[in-house]
């Protein structure tokens, strides 16, 4: 397996909930440091990891490249007298997808309860249950045995590993974004050619607050954000309504919710793209969000790109995107 693959595989089994990052964290601080480039790595005072990477010539303009280490997940509120825990979602969740799937917390396995079917009214059949009316079934047999596996402010990810699929596809819990941080890790497997800066970002996922800080330490001309994107090529979605494609290459950004992207660093990266032979595609929906929301904005002003990988079922406990190193897992 080759060393990007072999990052993501791990990456994607670590928790990283928003706000709580340390495992991620601990795993980038220890592949940075085993990098051959020479750099200065920090930890700010909310979790960003900064490391500033000397290049074998200087830069010319100071560039950030940014992925997020947090992942969507739940935090536990509290527990019922029989034992059942309750939960809000952090981060951006469809009550859709997750009833009836398997959580850890703290490392104990359980699965998100609520009424079986055969329960359920006329009028409740095939609607999604809101979230507050679901619970985590840990398998405790009252309060007191569940408040000794979790407590409020603790948190569960979703238990969903990472599987190789037919036609070059994987399955995998949280790529969106250990896909960027994979990315990032690679650039500095060698060193790089000019001077870098990485930012691994905490909380994205709950409103870019990171990034916010990372960019005002790092105070970069240019800033590339590396993260994974909705790709809607599935069965019963409109082909103009499927946003961009899995197998389609790498996503380059003009406009989302937050950003309007530099116009030339759009239009350079899609034509270094088409030079060198890698197939690159853009959104057709203007629609979420990423750490460049915040970059951009930083300081005096950043320019800045997005180069996202294309996945399906985003923010969901199941994220599905193709490699080329399939056979490898």
């Amino acid at each position: 397996m080759n060393a990007l693959m072999l990052h993501l595989k791990r990456l994607c089994s670590l928790p990283g909930v928003s706000g709580r990052e340390e495992a991620v964290r601990d795993y980038i601080l220890a592949q940075l440091a085993e990098s051959p480039a020479e750099m200065k790595v920090t930890v700010d005072p909310l979790g960003n990891v900064i490391a500033q990477v000397a290049g074998k010539r200087r830069a010319a303009r100071a560039l950030l490249f940014a992925a997020h280490m947090d992942e969507v997940g739940l935090i536990i509120t509290g527990a019922t007298e029989e034992g059942y825990l309750r939960f809000a979602p952090v981060g951006g969740l469809d009550p859709a997808v997750v009833y009836g799937r398997r959580v850890l917390v703290n490392g104990h396995p359980g699965v998100i309860a609520g009424r079986a079917f055969h329960q359920c009214s006329e009028a409740e059949r095939g609607k999604a249950v809101p979230l507050e009316k679901l619970r985590i079934d840990l398998g405790a047999e009252s309060r007191e045995q569940a408040e000794k596996l979790a407590r409020p402010g603790d948190v569960a990810v979703f238990d969903s590993g990472f599987v190789k699929l037919e036609g070059g596809l994987f399955k995998a819990r949280a790529l969106d974004d250990r896909a960027g941080c994979a990315l990032l890790l690679s650039l500095v497997q060698e060193v790089p050619e000019c001077d870098v800066t990485l930012a691994f970002t905490v909380q994205e996922e709950v409103g870019l607050r990171g990034a916010k800080t990372a960019a005002y330490t790092a105070a970069p001309d240019v800033a590339v954000v590396v993260d994974s994107t909705t790709a809607a090529d599935i069965a019963g979605v409109p082909e103009d309504k499927q946003v961009c494609r899995v197998g389609g290459g790498p996503v380059v950004s003009f406009m989302d919710h937050r950003t309007l992207y530099d116009r030339p660093l759009y239009e350079s990266i899609r034509a270094l793209a088409e030079k060198i032979g890698v197939p690159s595609q853009t959104k057709t929906t203007i629609a979420g969000g990423n750490d460049a929301g915040a970059i951009h904005l930083s300081r005096g002003g950043v320019r800045v790109a997005a180069v996202s990988l294309p996945c399906r079922y985003i923010h969901s406990p199941c994220l599905l995107y193709t490699s080329d190193a399939a056979d490898e897992l």
